[in-house]
Protein backbone atom coordinates (compact mmCIF):
# COMPACT_ATOMS: atom_id res chain seq x y z
CA UNK A 1 0.00 0.00 0.00
CA UNK A 2 1.35 3.38 -0.96
CA UNK A 3 1.49 5.96 1.82
CA UNK A 4 0.01 9.42 1.48
CA UNK A 5 3.47 10.97 1.58
CA UNK A 6 4.59 8.79 -1.30
CA UNK A 7 1.49 9.74 -3.27
CA UNK A 8 2.08 13.45 -2.72
CA UNK A 9 5.74 13.11 -3.55
CA UNK A 10 4.82 11.23 -6.72
CA UNK A 11 2.22 13.86 -7.62
CA UNK A 12 4.74 16.65 -7.16
CA UNK A 13 7.38 14.78 -9.14
CA UNK A 14 4.97 14.14 -11.99
CA UNK A 15 3.79 17.74 -11.98
CA UNK A 16 7.37 18.96 -12.15
CA UNK A 17 8.24 16.48 -14.89
CA UNK A 18 5.14 17.45 -16.85
CA UNK A 19 6.03 21.12 -16.53
CA UNK A 20 9.61 20.49 -17.64
CA UNK A 21 8.43 18.38 -20.58
CA UNK A 22 5.79 20.90 -21.62
CA UNK A 23 8.34 23.71 -21.46
CA UNK A 24 10.42 21.90 -24.08
CA UNK A 25 8.55 22.60 -27.30
CA UNK A 26 9.75 20.91 -30.49
CA UNK A 27 12.72 22.45 -32.24
CA UNK A 28 12.13 25.04 -34.93
CA UNK A 29 12.68 23.58 -38.38
CA UNK A 30 15.48 25.22 -40.29
CA UNK A 31 14.21 27.35 -43.12
CA UNK A 32 16.77 27.55 -45.93
CA UNK A 33 17.90 31.11 -46.44
CA UNK A 34 16.37 32.41 -43.19
CA UNK A 35 18.85 34.04 -40.82
CA UNK A 36 19.53 32.11 -37.62
CA UNK A 37 18.60 35.15 -35.51
CA UNK A 38 15.19 35.33 -37.23
CA UNK A 39 14.57 31.62 -36.59
CA UNK A 40 15.53 32.10 -32.93
CA UNK A 41 13.09 34.99 -32.62
CA UNK A 42 10.26 32.91 -34.14
CA UNK A 43 11.03 30.06 -31.74
CA UNK A 44 11.10 32.44 -28.78
CA UNK A 45 7.75 33.92 -29.80
CA UNK A 46 6.19 30.45 -30.09
CA UNK A 47 7.67 29.49 -26.74
CA UNK A 48 6.26 32.66 -25.15
CA UNK A 49 2.77 31.98 -26.55
CA UNK A 50 2.90 28.38 -25.33
CA UNK A 51 4.03 29.59 -21.91
CA UNK A 52 1.11 32.04 -21.73
CA UNK A 53 -1.38 29.27 -22.58
CA UNK A 54 0.20 27.04 -19.94
CA UNK A 55 -0.11 29.82 -17.34
CA UNK A 56 -3.79 30.30 -18.24
CA UNK A 57 -4.49 26.55 -17.91
CA UNK A 58 -2.72 26.52 -14.54
CA UNK A 59 -4.81 29.46 -13.33
CA UNK A 60 -8.02 27.68 -14.37
CA UNK A 61 -6.96 24.46 -12.66
CA UNK A 62 -6.04 26.28 -9.45
CA UNK A 63 -9.34 28.19 -9.42
CA UNK A 64 -11.27 24.93 -9.82
CA UNK A 65 -9.20 23.25 -7.10
CA UNK A 66 -9.71 26.15 -4.71
CA UNK A 67 -13.47 26.06 -5.29
CA UNK A 68 -13.58 22.30 -4.65
CA UNK A 69 -11.52 22.62 -1.47
CA UNK A 70 -13.86 25.29 -0.07
CA UNK A 71 -11.07 26.90 1.94
CA UNK A 72 -11.75 28.78 5.16
CA UNK A 73 -10.49 32.30 5.76
CA UNK A 74 -7.80 30.85 8.03
CA UNK A 75 -6.51 28.67 5.16
CA UNK A 76 -6.21 31.49 2.62
CA UNK A 77 -2.66 32.30 3.69
CA UNK A 78 -1.60 28.68 3.28
CA UNK A 79 -3.22 28.64 -0.19
CA UNK A 80 -1.37 31.80 -1.23
CA UNK A 81 1.93 30.41 -0.01
CA UNK A 82 1.28 27.11 -1.81
CA UNK A 83 0.34 28.68 -5.14
CA UNK A 84 3.30 31.07 -5.03
CA UNK A 85 5.78 28.29 -4.19
CA UNK A 86 4.46 25.95 -6.87
CA UNK A 87 4.21 28.59 -9.58
CA UNK A 88 6.37 28.14 -12.67
CA UNK A 89 8.97 30.81 -13.41
CA UNK A 90 7.67 34.23 -14.46
CA UNK A 91 9.08 33.80 -17.97
CA UNK A 92 9.70 30.81 -20.22
CA UNK A 93 12.93 28.93 -19.61
CA UNK A 94 15.71 30.04 -21.93
CA UNK A 95 16.68 27.34 -24.38
CA UNK A 96 20.36 26.74 -24.88
CA UNK A 97 21.77 27.74 -28.24
CA UNK A 98 22.22 24.54 -30.27
CA UNK A 99 25.25 25.82 -32.11
CA UNK A 100 26.92 26.74 -28.81
CA UNK A 101 26.00 23.38 -27.29
CA UNK A 102 27.48 21.51 -30.24
CA UNK A 103 30.79 23.31 -29.78
CA UNK A 104 31.13 21.98 -26.24
CA UNK A 105 33.11 18.88 -25.41
CA UNK A 106 31.25 15.85 -24.09
CA UNK A 107 32.34 16.48 -20.47
CA UNK A 108 31.19 20.12 -20.78
CA UNK A 109 27.81 18.99 -22.12
CA UNK A 110 27.47 16.54 -19.26
CA UNK A 111 28.29 19.30 -16.77
CA UNK A 112 25.62 21.55 -18.31
CA UNK A 113 23.06 18.75 -18.19
CA UNK A 114 23.93 17.98 -14.56
CA UNK A 115 23.55 21.64 -13.64
CA UNK A 116 20.12 21.77 -15.30
CA UNK A 117 19.13 18.54 -13.55
CA UNK A 118 20.18 20.05 -10.20
CA UNK A 119 18.01 23.11 -10.93
CA UNK A 120 15.02 20.89 -11.69
CA UNK A 121 15.66 18.84 -8.54
CA UNK A 122 15.74 22.00 -6.42
CA UNK A 123 12.52 23.22 -8.04
CA UNK A 124 10.86 19.87 -7.33
CA UNK A 125 12.00 19.91 -3.68
CA UNK A 126 10.54 23.40 -3.25
CA UNK A 127 7.21 22.32 -4.79
CA UNK A 128 7.10 19.12 -2.73
CA UNK A 129 7.72 21.00 0.53
CA UNK A 130 5.08 23.59 -0.34
CA UNK A 131 2.56 20.88 -1.20
CA UNK A 132 3.18 19.00 2.05
CA UNK A 133 2.88 22.20 4.10
CA UNK A 134 -0.38 23.18 2.40
CA UNK A 135 -1.76 19.66 2.71
CA UNK A 136 -1.12 19.72 6.46
CA UNK A 137 -3.27 22.88 6.72
CA UNK A 138 -6.28 21.11 5.17
CA UNK A 139 -9.05 19.30 7.02
CA UNK A 140 -9.31 15.53 6.49
CA UNK A 141 -12.22 16.04 4.05
CA UNK A 142 -10.23 18.66 2.12
CA UNK A 143 -7.25 16.32 2.05
CA UNK A 144 -9.42 13.65 0.41
CA UNK A 145 -10.51 16.18 -2.21
CA UNK A 146 -6.91 17.25 -2.77
CA UNK A 147 -5.86 13.60 -3.10
CA UNK A 148 -8.59 12.96 -5.67
CA UNK A 149 -7.75 16.07 -7.69
CA UNK A 150 -4.00 15.48 -7.70
CA UNK A 151 -4.51 11.84 -8.70
CA UNK A 152 -6.79 12.96 -11.54
CA UNK A 153 -4.04 15.34 -12.73
CA UNK A 154 -1.55 12.47 -12.71
CA UNK A 155 -3.93 10.14 -14.55
CA UNK A 156 -5.46 12.54 -17.01
CA UNK A 157 -2.77 15.16 -17.45
CA UNK A 158 -3.48 18.86 -17.31
CA UNK A 159 -5.92 18.77 -20.25
CA UNK A 160 -7.74 15.51 -19.50
CA UNK A 161 -5.90 13.67 -22.26
CA UNK A 162 -3.31 10.93 -22.12
CA UNK A 163 -0.82 10.98 -19.28
CA UNK A 164 2.87 11.60 -19.84
CA UNK A 165 3.29 7.95 -20.90
CA UNK A 166 0.65 8.28 -23.61
CA UNK A 167 -1.90 6.21 -21.70
CA UNK A 168 -5.52 7.28 -21.82
CA UNK A 169 -7.50 7.32 -18.57
CA UNK A 170 -10.06 4.54 -18.12
CA UNK A 171 -13.61 5.49 -19.03
CA UNK A 172 -15.63 6.88 -16.16
CA UNK A 173 -18.78 5.10 -15.05
CA UNK A 174 -22.01 6.97 -15.26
Amino acid sequence: MISLTQRLLSAGLLATAAFAASAQAPATPTVPGAPAAEQRTDRQQRDAKFFERMQARRAQHLAALKAKLNLSAAQEGAWSTYTAATAPPARPPQRPDRAEFQKLTTPERIDRMQARQAERQAMFAKRADATKTFYAALSPEQQKTFDTESLAMMRHGPRGGPDHHGHRPPPTKG
